[in-house]
């Protein structure tokens, strides 16, 4: 073979290796825009739910509250409806276990 034959080649294979590379290149850079889609999505829902639990600390603060004053009044107001209905209100005990103090 001659020289200029063996360059033509040489030059052939780097066009087509330059070309091959490219197209996948371009396939990857496909795949990570649809990569990019999806996440930004993921970070809009995100942030949506973010901004929708940012009240939950303050209602389970007000929630909490009002079930330590009803856990503070019912058992009094238990009593008091025994005494008047003659009944007990008191949930049965499960076997083995203590009658409530």
């Amino acid at each position: 073979m001659s020289k200029t034959t063996l360059t033509v080649i040489t030059v052939v294979e780097i066009v087509a290796l330059v070309g091959v590379l490219g197209v996948y290149l371009l396939v990857v850079a496909e795949g990570l825009r649809s990569i990019v889609s999806t996440l930004a999505e993921v970070t809009f829902g995100a942030r949506a739910v973010e901004r929708q639990l940012r009240a939950v600390p303050d209602n389970l603060r007000g929630t909490n509250i009002g079930l330590t004053d009803a856990a503070a009044l019912l058992p009094s107001l238990s009593d008091t409806i025994d005494r008047k209905t003659g009944k007990s209100t008191h949930a049965a005990a499960p076997a083995g276990s203590r009658p409530p103090a």
